[in-house]
């Protein structure tokens, strides 16, 4: 038997098909036995099948071919029966798809199984009985019982041979669906007193090549006289029935007459034993004719039944029903995937293909038509590519950021009434590219940090995202170069590369510096990177670390500056102010007056929050002249600080009546106050006193001539400095106080300055305990502070008035107020 390849090869041009090929093979073939060479037969070199990793895809089949890719060969790989494949179906073909990947290609293949004449003709029975009346009349026709054949064509069943032929002739008659009606005729009258039982053999002959046979016996019993055979009302009868009816389906109802009476007249209906009498059953007695068993239009869509009439004299006649099967819509679409991607890219252009389906209905015309459609709301299409193929393209740009998984579903219908339809679902996972920078949480971030902070402290945390996936989505901050104040904003904060966290770098000044700005880049990991700023403003708060200080009275070191009270001053009397200002801001510099000690207490108040000293009583002569009043000035803050200012008071009315008084008073306190620690010092360092008793020889000397030059003598009396332009519209007394000052702070609380104006006819009463006299300060052409030495600026307000009234020699009498 040799190979036959019938080769024929066409290019398509649309989707992914790039063209076909068909051969023609005998069935039976041996196993491992060469089909063709498709590589060849469709251009492909071995090592395209190779590298495209080539496949044969035969759906939910049975695999009958392999490919072999080294050599580009389609072999058999299992025994091939046509019979058992296609039954009686012409042609019969496998279909199969080579698929290739790198980039995907399938191409279609046809291998068309011709038939070979293995198969005898075969009868169901191995006898036939008949009983014939011997008043049967010429041309009595007997339906006999069909051979059956597998084979098809020119190797199925050929011809029919009746032998002996003495009285019966054998009459074949070809149908429209290629079956051949055997029947057996009366030629010669039949006598049942010479043969009453004959015994024939009907044989079946095919058309093959050696020529196969299969062969009946037929045993005929001669009965008596019935001269009146029964008669079909029709010759053929036609009906159909829908595809998986209900078994018991009446089909149609065969009818016949017989003119005898009696049994003779009595009509039976029977339908001979073939391949398809078991699908069909008949009613012997009504000639209902039903069904048995399920039809399949899918597998057969014509029957014809051959129907035998008889009565009981053994006369009969035959008439055939035709059955068309009508198709249901049974077979919902089958779908198969050929070819997919789990995996793709965001950034893939619209149109690539991500899988390759096929799709198979076996009901015909409407009900075999297939539409698909993918699930709504996702960037993807089908395409019909050829006849029961499809691709699932992409249809826009994908983005990961939006959906990182997409599970598209195929929902594929036929157009049959009710529609049936079946779905599969793809997974898709898109992978990331980096094309998302990071956005910080906010626009502008502002932090707050409290003064005088621990280096290293964490001050403020700032954060941005990234909507990109994995390393792409990894932040780094880093601080962008910048200045503040002419110094690099890196040695005030740092940040975190990790978290974003800021650090304090230094401890902070709240007054040299308030607030300040600088920018956080965010970097994510991608490559290439992207990043995004943002601006931070540090804010400064202030903490309660500045005293405050007194301004006025100034605290001389070995003077006494007291404040004259006259005995007839009343109640509510102005005596001084104390002026004081702390250079912390907010609640912190908030300052308040309190009166902590007092020679006498019910005599004076302060005023708590303007520090004015008055009196709460009449002044009266047992007051004593001597009074001292110790004030402290306290700040707001948590917790608060404080300074404590001594205030001296006269109550008399004349400086002679008030100098004795105050002689002594500031050389007791001295004395006392320094015994303790001048003997304690002589005792450790007598070696080192002559030196240091030199050097401040020296050193007093230089600063008395120093100050020499804003202090002269006068012969009016001394007047007591207050700030110039400060006005006391609240005095009372007999002496009201004009005076003001100017403060000027920095943001350095080392730095702030006091400048006091000139001052106008006040009376202040310097008291060396040295001297008996008075002195009288009279205005300068220039005020102290525009000296460039100003005692004022250095802190020295204080020992310069003490210096002042040691220096003088004399003192005049002053007149009395």
């Amino acid at each position: 038997m040799g190979l036959q390849v019938l080769l024929f090869f066409s290019v398509l041009s649309l989707g992914v098909v790039h063209g076909q090929v068909s051969y023609s093979i005998p069935e039976e073939m041996k196993k491992g036995a060469m089909i063709g060479n498709i590589a060849q037969d469709l251009g492909l070199s071995v090592d395209r099948l190779k590298s495209g990793k080539a496949r044969i895809y035969t759906g939910n089949t049975e695999e009958y071919i392999e490919l072999k890719r080294d050599r580009g060969v389609l072999l058999v790989k299992d025994r091939i029966d046509r019979e058992a494949l296609c039954g009686q179906t012409m042609p019969c073909a496998l279909h199969f798809q080579m698929i290739l990947e790198n980039p995907m290609e399938f191409y279609t293949v046809t291998v068309e199984i011709t038939d070979i004449n293995d198969n005898p003709p075969t009868f169901e029975r191995n006898e036939m009985k008949f009983e014939i009346p011997e008043s049967a009349l010429n041309g009595a026709r007997f339906v006999l019982e069909k051979a059956i054949d597998d084979d098809v064509g020119i190797n199925g069943l050929s011809s029919y041979a009746l032998k002996p032929t003495d009285n019966f002739a054998l009459k074949t008659i070809s149908r429209g669906d290629g079956t051949k009606h055997v029947e057996m005729v009366l030629q010669t009258p039949l006598d049942r007193e010479n043969h009453e039982h004959l015994s024939l053999i009907l044989t079946a002959l095919d058309g093959g090549e050696p020529q196969l046979s299969g062969t009946m016996q037929i045993l005929i019993t001669v009965l008596d006289v019935n001269d009146n055979p029964p008669v079909c009302s029709k010759a053929e009868y036609k009906a159909s029935v829908l595809e998986n009816a209900a078994v018991g389906t009446v089909i149609t109802t065969v009818r016949a007459t017989d003119k005898d009476k009696g049994n003779n007249g009595k009509v039976a209906y029977t339908i001979p034993k073939s391949g398809t009498a078991s699908l069909f059953t008949i009613d012997p007695d009504s000639g209902l004719l039903t069904l048995r068993g399920n039809v399949d239009y899918e597998k057969r869509r014509l029957y014809e039944l051959d129907v035998q009439v008889s009565d009981q004299g053994g006369l009969s006649d035959a008439c055939k029903v035709i059955v068309d099967v009508t198709d249901a819509n049974d077979n919902p679409p089958a779908i198969n995937i050929m070819s997919n991607s789990n995996t793709v890219s965001e950034n893939m252009k619209p149109g690539t293909v991500v899988s390759m389906l096929n799709v198979q209905d076996p009901d015909s015309n409407e009900n075999g038509k297939v539409t698909c459609l993918l699930n709504e709301n996702i960037p993807f299409v089908i395409k019909s590519t050829t006849n029961n193929f499809f691709t699932v393209v992409t249809e826009r740009d994908l983005d990961r950021e939006g959906a990182s998984e997409y599970n598209i579903t195929v929902t594929c219908s036929d157009e049959g009434v009710p529609s049936l339809s079946s779905s599969v679902t793809l997974t898709l996972q898109i992978s990331d590219v980096n094309d998302n920078a990071p956005v910080f949480e906010r626009s502008s971030y502002e932090a707050y940090i409290v003064e005088n902070n621990t280096p290293g402290l964490s001050v403020f945390t700032v954060k941005a995202r990234d909507s990109d996936w994995n390393q792409n989505a990894r932040v780094s901050y880093i601080l962008e170069d910048s200045s503040v104040n002419g110094v690099p904003v890196s040695s005030y904060v740092s940040v975190s590369a990790d978290s974003g966290v800021i650090h304090a770098v230094r401890s902070f000044d709240y007054e040299q510096i308030k607030d300040f700005q600088f920018r956080v880049r965010a970097q994510d990991g991608g490559s290439p990177p992207l990043s995004c700023n943002v601006t931070v403003k540090m804010v400064i708060r202030d903490q309660n670390d500045n005293p405050p200080q007194v301004l006025y009275p100034v605290q001389t070191g070995g003077s006494v500056v007291a404040e004259m009270v006259p005995r007839a001053a009343d109640v509510g009397y102005l005596v001084t102010k104390v002026v004081a200002v702390d250079v912390d801001s907010g609640q912190n510099a908030w300052l308040s007056y309190k009166l902590q000690k007092a020679t006498d207490r019910a005599l004076f108040e302060v005023g708590l929050q303007n520090g004015e000293i008055r009196t709460i009583r009449q002044v009266s002569d047992k007051d004593a002249v001597k009074q001292r009043l110790t004030v402290i000035v306290e700040d707001n803050g948590q917790p608060s600080r404080s300074a404590t200012v001594i205030v001296n008071v006269a109550v008399a009315d004349s400086f002679p009546e008030v100098l004795s008084e105050f002689t002594d008073f500031t050389h007791d306190k001295e004395y006392n106050d320094n015994l303790t620690f001048y003997l304690v010092l002589a005792l450790a360092v007598v070696s080192f006193l002559f030196i240091t008793c030199l050097v401040v020889i020296i050193s007093v000397k230089i600063y008395r001539w120093r100050q020499s030059r804003v202090m002269y003598h006068s012969n009016l009396p001394v007047i007591p400095y207050y700030p110039p332009r400060y006005s006391d519209t609240m005095a009372t007394g007999t002496l009201p106080h004009v005076y003001n000052y100017e403060v000027c702070r920095t943001t350095d609380s080392r730095r702030s300055d006091c400048k006091f104006g000139i001052a106008g006819s006040q009376n202040v009463l310097i008291m060396d305990p040295s001297s008996t006299g008075t002195m009288q300060r009279i205005q300068s052409e220039k005020s102290i502070l525009d000296e460039p030495d100003s005692p004022l600026e250095n802190g020295l307000l204080g020992p310069l008035l003490t210096s002042v009234s040691m220096k003088q020699s004399w003192f005049s009498a002053a007149p009395p107020f």
